[in-house]
């Protein structure tokens, strides 16, 4: 009988602590903010299980990284999370929040990147679809050489702008901007540089300089090609290229231009110089640069935009005038 009461005083004392274990796991897993709203948690490549619980909990998501581990060791064993980004919330308990991220992937964002946009302003599409904050982005923009082993084309000095290749990227919410741009870039390499058969750093620069005027003049992609002749025949005759948007990527706005801009003192305004910008004006597609490779041979030297988008060709200043006269009503110089 003494042996039996003494079983019956262990197995209640072990029966005590094992419910206090079990209060005291239940309080350490409960939400840490019932009110709390979801927000975006980026797990990085090879974090394991045990790293992100502890973030979680240094991130004011969960109470204890312990006690959510403890609760699901058995569901989380021999388990991984993708690297990548979710939605949790510290209104849900620990180890469903855990279990969230094991058991579910990674949230997909699609993100249009158009053709002719500056550098700045896919900054802007960037941090507003919660990528990468555009300060960190433009700050990359300027440190080409930071990318040098993600691709095996040759980078350009000073900036990538006209380089972050135009397309519809999955960019998830708290990506980076470094993530952001290395896709941009790869993209790039794979639609571009290997298209082209690879060719040397000059000349891929300049088939990227002339392709971003050729992206912004042309609205029609079978005009493209006679445009990038009209830029070639204007470089060979040492005459100014005189393209607005040089002007426009000069005083960074988007707007009507006024007579007194184009004598805006920068090396980007093509009213000034007779000869190319010294880089892109903007994000160009692989059709105006395929044009600035394989350029219409002719004899046009002026164009002037229609009401359609499409432009009317000339050879002679007398004839462009003719031109502007007849579509638009007034004069111009190009």
């Amino acid at each position: 009988m003494r042996v039996l009461r003494i079983v019956g005083i262990v197995a209640a004392a072990v029966a005590v602590l094992a419910l206090g274990g079990w209060m005291t796991l239940s309080a350490m897993t409960r939400p840490l903010d019932p009110n709390a709203e979801p927000r975006y948690f980026r797990v990085r490549a090879g974090e394991s299980v045990t790293a992100v619980a502890e973030r979680l909990e240094r991130e004011g998501v969960i109470r204890s990284a312990s006690a959510a581990l403890l609760r699901i060791r058995w569901k989380a064993r021999g388990r991984t999370i993708l690297d990548g980004t979710y939605q949790v919330s510290a209104a849900q308990r620990a180890d469903r929040v855990l279990l969230h991220l094991i058991e579910s992937l990674p949230l997909r964002q699609d993100v249009l990147i158009r053709e002719g946009l500056w550098a700045e302003e896919v900054a802007r599409i960037l941090e507003e679809r919660e990528v990468a904050s555009a300060e960190e982005f433009m700050s990359l923009v300027a440190k080409p050489q930071e990318f040098a082993e993600a691709v095996s084309f040759p980078l350009p000095e000073g900036s990538l702008e006209g380089y972050l290749f135009p397309d519809t990227y999955d960019f998830p919410p708290l990506l980076g901007a470094r993530g952001a741009i290395e896709k941009m870039l790869q993209t790039f390499e794979r639609k571009v540089f290997v298209p082209l058969e690879r060719p040397e750093a000059e000349k891929l620069h300049r088939w990227v300089v002339i392709g971003s005027l050729v992206e912004l003049e042309a609205m029609h992609d079978d005009e493209r090609a006679r445009i990038a002749g009209v830029i070639y025949n204007r470089l060979e005759r040492g005459m100014r290229l005189q393209v607005d948007a040089t002007v426009l990527y000069a005083l960074r706005e988007r707007r009507r231009l006024y007579h007194s801009d184009y004598a805006t003192e920068d090396p980007y305004n093509t009213y000034r110089i007779p000869a190319l910008p010294p880089g892109p004006i903007c994000s160009p597609g692989y059709k105006s640069i395929a044009a600035a490779k394989a350029p219409e041979e002719h004899g046009f030297l002026f164009y002037v935009a229609m009401p359609d988008g499409y432009h009317a060709f000339s050879r002679t200043y007398e004839e462009h005038l003719r031109n502007v006269e007849r579509h638009i009503g007034g004069r111009g110089d190009r």
